[in-house]
């Protein structure tokens, strides 16, 4: 064959081969997509009966007289109404012999009726979302639970394996029957000479196929995912555990599956048409990601990825650092070798652990006294840099281009263009052909901060940004900044996801919590070893995040509910806040004053922050004033946790509840929830479940003083041989 020369189309038995090749291929699609309806089927079957319920009590509540409004007042009820279909479900749920029963209405009414009906149930069916309480399981939504548990253990895996079945199925189908004629010489000869055009052609593009498939492993990746898809289903007690676990991953599927309709205005923040036409053409690459997007998120990806130089200003709770993952890993895709994410030192430990576990990517920490090394080291092999505010400066200033995506969190501490960290981010933007700035502080409340950040993104729009615009409203400040700026807000985007959103906040030991650490250890006292991150309250790491929190809490509006096992603990937090917390409720606090506490909390005008003992605060009140609940230490007892969020969770809460835990890595914390997350203990405690160990949280929780001696054992161990700081 000469240079440049196309290769023989395959005749005969090679052709043959290939179509077998090409075959085999195509039933290992086949059966890949067959498994997945299948498994997709078994949801909707068990997600119906669930819906139609909601959808019924929806109905229940409109009267019959709505339906005047799907037939522009076209249809008549009264005698209708007079027969006792009072409500919009009791028309839904009659017959049409039914309906044509009752005196005066005629076959065209009792159409008309059941028309506007149905057609008034699928919009309401269309908003309804169904929520999975892991602590009321009854047998409907165990079924929901166990059918979820196949896809979700299957992992993200599966849907780049059904993506794959897919373009090999509609492509194969087209192939094979088209490359029959060069399958035997004489068939060949018969055929027409289009046909014979086309038969070579399709054998020559099934061998590069099958070559492409061999070399991607495709051919393993569609039988494991028939392999996940064809395992038995799990058992009930182990789906729920896995649930409790995991549950966002199951709600993610959840959504993915019933195909719940969002206002699609709002999940994509009222983006103009040209701007939201240009995201959604901006293709996603998952090659290097872990985990699966909601569809606002791959939205705010998208953006972040089309504009270029961008504002995410999503509401907390949303999953900015996800989006700003899915960024990362889809420039990684496209060849892109350096990252650098510039965060406060809160939060550093965070994007490490996001990162490893949401993605391919290496995190590379630029922190402490060797951060210079590992700079050198992640301009040398690359990854995500990970470094702080505080100690950008020291670091050598990007020479050439600068690394493939400039990513900095609580981007508002950089408001202020004369403070030495606005500067040095200022110089990095400079060098960077992609930034994503991250702030969960709405901007339309603050248009001069928005103007700062913009300068150093897209300085080009500030001319069109008026203060005019946001005492417009939100919606117009948002268009007018479209090209930079993206903001969902939770009521808006989260309809179909959990009521609890569950957040571990990792906040390293600083050096005096360090030494009041080693010292409880030592000494071999288990509950200062628990608060010993607060023993020294000006410089308390996780003192720190959790002003963050209530920070962004207050900047949205939001009421926030602080739990801690100490009184001394909630004492620092109450200093923490300058002394603007309402309590705390504590275990001497009467119960008369307890509830004065709680109705000045949920009677406050927007923001206030609530301090309680959570022996004393989880049990008895109604807190779902509180959409923000913060731990200040994990619990011995995970039941005093859940009975403590519960307050906030509960029926008449209309926002999501976010929850955030604080922690401190390689500490009695760590062990805690190593411990207490024990698969084993959950599914002891689900198969031991009664209305005793309901009634009595004790009964399903291990022992406060084996879990204390053990802790305390192997931390002394732990610290005994390896040396302090």
């Amino acid at each position: 064959m000469g240079v440049g020369e196309e290769p023989a189309a395959p005749v005969g038995r090679r052709a043959r081969e290939v179509c077998e090749r090409g075959t085999r291929l195509y039933e290992a699609a086949r059966a890949v997509l067959d498994d997945h309806a299948r498994a997709l089927e078994a949801v909707r079957s068990a997600l119906a009966p669930l819906k139609d319920e909601l959808v019924a009590r929806e109905l229940e509540s409109i009267p019959v007289a709505r339906l005047k409004d799907a037939t522009e007042g076209r249809l008549r009820l009264a005698a209708v109404e007079a027969a006792g279909f009072t409500t919009v479900r009791a028309v839904h749920e009659a017959s049409r012999y039914e309906l044509r029963r009752v005196p005066g209405v005629g076959a065209q009414t009792a159409d008309q009726a059941l028309a506007a009906a149905h057609q008034i149930a699928a919009a309401v069916a269309e908003t309804v979302s169904v929520r999975i309480d892991v602590d009321r399981p009854e047998p409907r939504t165990t079924a929901l639970v166990v059918a979820l548990h196949r896809l979700v253990e299957a992992g993200p895996e599966l849907r780049r394996a059904v993506d794959t079945a897919g373009r090999l199925e509609g492509e194969l189908a087209e192939l094979l029957p088209a490359a029959r004629p060069a399958t035997g010489r004489l068939r060949l000869a018969l055929a027409g000479r289009s046909r014979r055009e086309a038969a070579l052609a399709a054998t020559t593009r099934l061998s590069a196929l099958a070559a492409e498939a061999e070399s991607a492993g495709t051919g393993l990746e569609l039988a494991q995912a028939s392999t996940d898809l064809l395992r038995g289903p799990a058992s009930e007690i182990e789906a729920w555990v896995d649930f409790e676990l995991r549950s966002a991953e199951y709600y993610s599927q959840l959504a993915e599956v019933s195909a719940h309709r969002t206002d699609e205005a709002a999940a994509e923040g009222f983006l103009p048409s040209e701007v939201a036409e240009r995201v959604r053409a901006q293709p996603l690459d998952d090659t290097h990601r872990r985990v699966s997007l909601r569809g606002y998120q791959s939205f705010g990806a998208r953006f972040a990825l089309a504009q270029r130089r961008v504002v995410l200003g999503d509401e907390m709770g949303l999953g900015k650092t996800v989006q700003a993952i899915a960024a990362l890993a889809h420039l990684a895709a496209e060849g892109h070798t350096h990252f650098l994410v510039v965060c406060p030192a809160s939060v550093l430990i965070n994007w490490t652990r996001e990162i490893r576990s949401r993605s391919t990517l290496r995190p590379v920490p630029v922190h402490g006294p060797d951060r210079r090394d590992a700079y050198a080291e992640w301009r040398e092999r690359g990854g995500v840099a990970l470094t702080t505010f505080d100690l950008l400066h020291t670091l050598p200033a990007p020479d050439g281009d600068g690394p493939g995506m400039l990513v900095v969190d609580e981007a508002h501490y950089v408001k202020n263009p004369d403070t030495r960290r606005a500067r040095s981010i200022a110089a990095w933007t400079g060098t960077c052909e992609r930034v994503l700035f991250l702030t969960g502080t709405p901007m339309e409340n603050r248009v001069e901060e928005f103007r700062t950040l913009v300068r150093q993104l897209r300085p080009e729009l500030l001319p069109g940004i008026r203060d005019s615009d946001a005492v417009a409203g939100p919606h117009a400040f948002r268009r007018a900044v479209a090209p930079a700026y993206l903001r969902r807000n939770q009521q808006d985007v989260l309809t179909e996801l959990p009521a609890v959103l569950h957040v571990d906040e990792w906040e390293a030991f600083g050096a005096a919590d360090e030494d009041a650490y080693r010292a409880a250890v030592a000494a071999g006292n288990f509950m200062a070893m628990r608060r010993a991150a607060y023993a020294a309250p000006e410089k308390s790491a996780k003192l720190q995040r959790l002003r963050e929190l209530v920070a962004d809490a207050a900047a949205n509006g939001l009421k926030v509910v602080v739990f801690s096992y100490f009184r001394d603990v909630l004492a620092a937090v109450g200093s923490a806040l300058d002394g603007t917390a309402l309590g705390p409720i504590a275990g001497n606090v009467p119960a008369a004053r307890r509830q004065r506490l709680v109705d000045d909390f949920t009677a406050a005008d927007g923001h206030a922050v609530l301090l309680a003992q959570i022996e004393a605060g989880g049990t008895g009140l109604n807190l779902q004033a509180a959409s923000v609940v913060i731990l200040c230490e994990p619990q011995v007892k995970p039941t005093l946790e859940h009975q403590a969020v519960a307050r906030a969770h509960r029926m008449g809460q209309v926002r999501p509840v976010q929850v955030h835990r604080l922690l401190s890595p390689d500490s009695v914390d760590e062990r805690l929830l190593r411990i207490l997350n024990d698969k084993s203990r959950l599914f002891d405690a689900y198969a031991r479940r009664s209305d005793t160990a309901d009634a009595t949280p004790d009964a399903i929780d291990v022992s406060d003083a084996d879990i204390a001696r053990r802790i305390v054992e192997e931390e002394q161990r732990r610290l005994a041989a390896e040396p302090a700081g």
